[in-house]
């Protein structure tokens, strides 16, 4: 009983793994819907603050679809820069932003057919630096600087004068 239901989920995960990708020209009118996409990465280009995207056109600012990958997710996915010029089909759900679909790539699952065999990223690759591989320098923080205090006289109480003596 326990062989069947492993077998029955193999089969179910199958299909579903080879379900009908779109291509990214028709991700537009599959808005709010979990699909698959199709298409050709012209460009693999670093963004701000180390987000990644995948540009399927040779004007991204024209294009219906793109890939977006923040910092946080891309040791989870590998070496994305290798799907350049590459066909690849990623699954996900599709959310529109700024005119136009996105899928947000956040694990390697995500990604079909030969994308799914990326390499992981370099040990020393600096999401942070715009792609570019940097070891770092280590040093220790710098200590805030105080304001020095000002050197007063001390002031005397308001009614003894300083010629009066003592009783």
């Amino acid at each position: 009983m326990l062989a069947t239901r492993y077998l029955l989920l193999a089969l179910l995960g199958s299909s579903l793994s080879f379900a009908e990708c779109i291509p990214f020209t028709q991700a537009r009118d599959h808005i709010g819907e979990s699909q698959c996409i199709t298409g050709t990465v012209l460009r693999v280009k670093p963004g701000y603050r180390g987000v990644t995207y995948f540009d399927f056109c040779e004007d991204f600012r024209v294009c219906p679809f793109t890939v977006v990958i923040f910092p946080v997710h891309l040791k989870d996915i590998g070496d994305v820069r290798q799907l350049q010029n590459r066909q690849i089909e990623v699954h996900g759900e599709l959310k529109a932003y700024d005119g136009r679909a996105e899928i947000v790539l956040e694990q390697l699952r995500q990604l079909g057919g030969d994308a799914a065999h990326i390499p992981r990223l370099p040990k020393n690759y600096d999401v942070e630096n715009k792609g570019h591989c940097s070891a770092g320098t280590f040093s220790l923080p710098k200590p805030a600087k105080t304001p020095a205090k000002k050197r007063q006289t001390p002031k005397l109480p308001i009614g003894i004068s300083q010629d009066s003596e003592p009783e």
